[in-house]
């Protein structure tokens, strides 16, 4: 289970933050901070972080501004930074809490998998290493509405419309979708700034992807119907091949970490996999102080 602390930035409203820790004395490879996709919240990653700590890394996790327990309009954004500010926020303050004495790692997932790329790509934050699950580097707009994201932004930015979220192609399996659908913290709301925020960090994020420094693994779902995988996909072919390694897992939806066992566990393998060649099970660490 996890415990919860609370955030609040310079304007005065508050985000809820999940710390999930190994046991007392495990030794520690490095600290993970999940960052969730529209509409939902942290608490929606209990089994991810679960695997996480077994494996030997502690968690953390928060909800964007306007998503899950923390403040906002749900769907919402009180200025076009605000969930770079906040990302940039947590992890200062997961570096200070455990004196940057273990790797940090980030993973992102859809829309939190853009903010936390698009935040390295501006150099808003420094990590380890990043993990991008089906990030929203192409929200695959038609022509209509990419003009709609060009012009209401500047008229009503603070609009709120449905989000489009096709819920049946979250995942192959039926009770994450019910979950999701009964769960009174999640929500379809997107409001016109956050639409905007969306589609321009993804354009920006891929015109970076043939520099990228920063080690990653990318995965995305190859039958993904809420994001476009070509967006995936073009930033894996721009990218440094030594810096980003890359694997589509075509028959999967979008929720690559929530889909029926046995479609996830070559996600959680490859994750896992990856992690050990960076982070030997053999390195250890003091347990960091994050409560």
């Amino acid at each position: 289970m996890s415990s919860s602390v609370w955030f609040t930035t310079s304007g005065g409203a508050r985000i809820a933050v999940r710390d999930w820790a190994p046991p007392a004395k495990a030794p520690l490879r490095g600290m993970v901070v999940l960052v969730h996709g529209l509409g939902e919240h942290s608490g929606r990653y209990e089994s991810l972080a679960q695997r996480l700590i077994s494996w030997g890394f502690a968690v953390r996790g928060y909800d964007h501004y306007g998503h899950g327990q923390s403040d906002g309009p749900r769907g919402g954004l009180d200025h076009d930074d605000r969930l770079l500010d906040d990302l940039a926020h947590v992890l200062n303050d997961t570096i200070t809490r455990t004196a940057g004495d273990v790797p940090l790692i980030l993973l992102g997932h859809s829309l939190g998998g853009l903010v936390a790329a698009h935040a390295v790509a501006r150099e808003r934050v420094k990590v380890d290493a990043l993990v991008l699950s089906s990030p929203a580097l192409d929200p695959g707009l038609s022509s209509f509405q990419k003009a709609l994201v060009a012009t209401l932004p500047r008229i009503v930015p603070n609009l709120r419309v449905d989000n489009g979220l096709a819920l049946p192609y979250l995942s192959h399996d039926a009770g994450v979708v019910q979950a999701y659908r009964e769960d009174p913290l999640c929500h379809r709301k997107v409001a016109a700034r956050l639409a905007r925020f969306i589609a321009d960090a993804g354009a920006q994020t891929l015109q970076k992807a043939a520099r990228w420094s920063v080690p990653t693994l990318l995965l995305w779902a190859g039958a993904d119907r809420l994001v476009a995988p070509a967006g995936s996909r073009g930033f894996a072919a721009a990218a440094p091949k030594e810096v980003v390694r890359s694997r589509e897992f075509e028959a999967l939806y979008h929720e690559l970490f929530n889909e029926s066992p046995e479609l996830a566990q070559p996600v959680f393998d490859a994750l896992r996999y990856w992690l050990g060649v960076r982070y030997p099970q053999d390195v250890s660490a003091p347990m960091p102080v994050v409560a």
